[in-house]
């Protein structure tokens, strides 16, 4: 009998719902209905592939017709390093990225500060409807289209326009001038309409970090005798790396790779005063037929947008570790 119970086969392993119960093997059974590794690129492999289409493949032909002398039309001749060497000694172009380094200052660092001080005063009323108000009027230059902007700045900058207007109000005739046909105040008028855009994206963001920071940091600098300028520069300015970080990276991308405003407002004008390199890429592709030259152009375009928005990145990843 002991040994017919020794030789008799052992019964079936008990079994999980599901049938994650081990294998003929002693090894455990894969679960049913689990996805398995490569399930998840699935669900991301469209998005995947619009962006490669998209957005790499352009980038990569970019780069290629930077190495090209090519009208866009004909065959193309190889040309190396020669439309980048063109791009680095032309004084024209030189001068055009200056143009861009010059609206930084408009488009990012002006609207930065200005939106430190809006916001450290909106923070103080954003209850009730006239916070909302405020806030709305503020993001109002973020959701009117950026053509119809400098439509109206054109219209305000003027001769007859609206800021000689004012100057001759409070008798300031002589300073009146065409704003933007003026070799001097060019560019920085343009800035200023680039200014009046940035500033309200910016205080609406600084407003919502300003939200998110502790009352007990405020009440405890009140205590140490801090008054509303030591306040300011111990408790908010530090709390606000972070949505700082964000609004110059986002300003300085804006000013680098500025189009629309230019192109309405100047075109450009007077002579090269106001030309950025967004606006040349165009001209030298679809007028001047200078595919490869304008290719060169944006790629150097990119590489420095690169360089100005990685450090502010690694900044502010290193101050939230």
């Amino acid at each position: 009998m002991t040994s017919a119970l020794g030789s008799a086969p052992a019964g079936p392993a008990t079994r999980r719902p599901g049938g994650s119960g081990p294998g003929p093997h002693g090894r455990p059974r894969r679960r049913r209905g689990r996805p398995g590794r490569w399930s998840g690129w699935l669900w991301v492999l469209p998005a995947l592939l619009m962006y490669g289409i998209f957005v790499l493949r352009p980038l990569l032909l970019t780069a290629q017709y930077s190495l090209y002398h090519w009208n866009g039309i004909g065959a193309s001749r190889w040309a190396g390093l020669d439309n980048y060497v063109t791009v680095f000694t032309d004084r024209d172009l030189l001068k055009i990225i200056s143009n861009a380094f010059v609206l930084i200052l408009f488009f990012s660092f002006i609207p930065v500060v200005l939106g430190l001080l809006v916001a450290s005063v909106v923070r103080r009323i954003t209850a009730g409807p006239l916070g909302t108000t405020v806030r709305t009027v503020l993001f109002l230059p973020q959701v009117i289209p950026l053509v119809a902007a400098g439509i109206a700045w054109s219209w305000m900058f003027s001769t007859d326009g609206l800021v000689n207007q004012a100057l001759r109000a409070v008798g300031l005739g002589g300073t009146t001038r065409a704003w933007l046909g003026d070799f001097d105040t060019a560019l920085p008028s343009v800035g200023v309409i680039g200014a009046w855009v940035s500033l309200g994206l910016c205080t609406i963001l600084l407003v919502t970090g300003m939200s998110k920071i502790d009352p007990a940091l405020y009440e405890a600098a009140r205590i140490d005798g801090a008054g509303p300028v030591r306040e300011f520069l111990a408790v908010t300015l530090p709390s606000l790396r972070q949505e700082i970080g964000v609004c110059l990276t986002v300003t300085i991308i804006a000013a680098l790779a500025s189009f629309d405003i230019v192109y309405i407002s100047t075109s450009g004008g007077p002579g090269l005063q106001t030309t950025v390199p967004g606006l040349e890429i165009y001209r030298l592709a679809f007028s001047q037929r200078q595919v490869g030259l304008a290719s060169a152009l944006a790629v150097v375009l990119m590489a420095l947008v690169l360089l100005c928005v990685l450090p502010i990145q690694r900044l502010t990843r290193e101050e939230k570790a």
